[in-house]
């Protein structure tokens, strides 16, 4: 397509060039991922990318540039470039970036259902259980951009290993048309507070927003509570035209006046008013049972996780699938079918009986709900292993510390991805709240080893909980991305 049918509409100047230029090679934010006849988008800021990358981005046969309004003089690349190469100035490259590649590849996201998640907890335990129930209940063609990569069904979709949670637009939009062209009927994504905050999901025609919860995380990214909720909160401002919200969380409350007439409400708290609602709860080792209710009617229900916070996960999945217009039964009567959502209370069973759950929680509030499901059915004693993120918010280690500790019978800290800190230094910071509590604990920073520990010190009756990095099959020391996987490391200890 040409460069300025992709811009019409949108504000744009053109310093060098012809806006007619042709983009036949897609859009880029990575100079090293250009390929001839890319159009390549100089973001500020951008690891792989950025004014200083242009040239590079030149040299491996970039046809045109779209430069940020913030760039006051133009890079030496591009002022000795040759006529034929097309330059353009637009006010922000991140919004820019989103129209421009969802047109290039024809607008996608206008021809499937599009649903999209967001909130501190349950975005990737939604979009599976979305995916599931569709796929069961209506065999429909599902595609998933996620946490753990992008799929149409069991099908990966190769992508590189820098790819974001939520990817960045000319990936995103990519993922889209490569869905929409293998017959996708319905695509599921994660919807990140910082994919929110820098546009990567703008001009993705979102059908329905899933608002679950807000809690606190990620404010080494956003510094506050507030900017943290303000940037989820970007989903209901224009981006989705219909919402289904947790109306047990106050942040939800606020959705309804963003979005008259277009929000959907789902609870458990018995005072809560809400269009979906769960009561008689029953819950074991193996799952929950409840009695849906919606429109004055009730059905009973059943879900393979326990836990009142997967409860509300299905009331919000349940919803956003009516709401698509599919049979409200046949979701219900799917939910007890879904298969197990990899590193979400994914359980395991040693020979000696100990039961073993890997879960991904690893803010306070997840940690706090996993645990507190845990306690309902727990007979024995319950053994919590887990560490804290490096490089991310530090506040929330000392009360996870607590947590674990209020929660737990004894607790084994040891790393979760130390990235660039000193793994000690972490658990220094975990365990003062862990103190607090007078829990017994052992530090070990080595996570294969606090593992081994964990199942050596626990009998039959007990449960061990390996929290924080759920279905990751790597652990990050530094830059190095190193293989290991919670669930395949109890698998083998177990069996030696």
């Amino acid at each position: 397509m040409k460069l300025s049918e992709l811009l019409a509409g949108h504000d744009h100047e053109v310093l060098l060039g012809d806006a007619e230029t042709r983009i036949t090679a897609g859009t880029c934010f990575d100079a090293h991922r250009v390929t001839p006849g890319s159009l390549f988008i100089a973001v500020p800021g951008h690891d792989e990318g950025g004014p200083e990358a242009v040239g590079p981005a030149m040299a491996r046969g970039a046809v045109a540039v779209l430069v940020d309004a913030s760039m006051a003089d133009l890079p030496t690349a591009l002022r000795a470039a040759e006529t034929g190469m097309c330059v353009v100035r637009v006010p922000d490259t991140r919004r820019a970036a989103a129209v421009v590649t969802s047109r290039y590849y024809g607008e996608p996201g206008r021809e499937m259902n599009m649903v999209a998640v967001t909130g501190t907890n349950g975005k990737t335990s939604v979009s599976y259980m979305v995916e599931s129930v569709l796929r069961i209940a209506e065999r429909a063609r599902v595609g998933v951009i996620g946490t753990a990569g992008s799929r149409i069904g069991d099908e990966l979709i190769p992508m590189p290993r820098s790819v974001l949670t939520t990817p960045e637009s000319p990936d995103f939009q990519y993922l889209l048309g490569h869905m929409r062209d293998r017959e996708v009927s319905t695509v599921v994504l994660e919807a990140t507070s910082m994919g929110l905050l820098t546009h990567r999901v703008d001009h993705a025609f979102i059908d329905v927003g899933i608002f679950t919860n807000l809690t606190q995380d990620h404010l080494d990214d956003h510094g506050t509570m507030e900017n943290y909720r303000d940037a989820k909160l970007r989903l209901f401002q224009g981006l989705c035209r219909r919402a289904v919200v947790n109306a047990d969380d106050p942040v939800g409350a606020g959705i309804g006046a963003m979005m008259p007439g277009a929000v959907t409400t789902y609870a458990l708290d018995a005072d809560a008013e809400a269009d979906y609602r769960a009561s008689d709860l029953s819950m074991d080792a193996f799952g929950t049972r409840f009695t849906l209710e919606h429109a004055g009617q009730k059905y009973p229900a059943a879900i393979p996780v326990p836990g009142r916070f997967s409860v509300a996960n299905a009331l919000a999945t349940v919803a956003a699938c009516h709401l698509l217009g599919h049979d409200l039964a046949g979701l219900v009567a799917a939910l007890a079918q879904m298969p197990p959502v990899p590193g979400r209370f994914e359980r395991f069973q040693t020979a000696r009986g100990t039961s073993v759950i890997v879960d991904y929680a690893h803010s306070p509030d997840s940690l706090e709900k996993v645990l507190t499901a845990i306690r309902e059915f727990a007979t024995g004693e319950v053994i919590t292993v887990f560490g804290c993120g490096g490089d991310r918010d530090t506040t929330k280690r000392a009360q996870m510390g607590e947590i674990a500790g209020t929660l737990s019978d004894l607790v084994v800290l040891t790393s979760d991805n130390p990235r660039h800190e000193d793994p000690e230094a972490i658990l220094d910071q975990i365990t003062p709240g862990v103190l607090a509590t007078g829990t017994r604990f052992e530090r070990c920073a080595d996570r294969r080893k606090a593992i081994a520990f964990a199942l050596s010190a626990a009998g039959g009756d007990d449960i061990v909980l390996v929290a924080g990095k759920g279905s990751e099959p790597y652990q990050i020391v530094g830059e190095q991305l190193l293989a290991f996987s919670d669930m395949a490391t109890v698998r083998e200890l177990a069996a030696q």
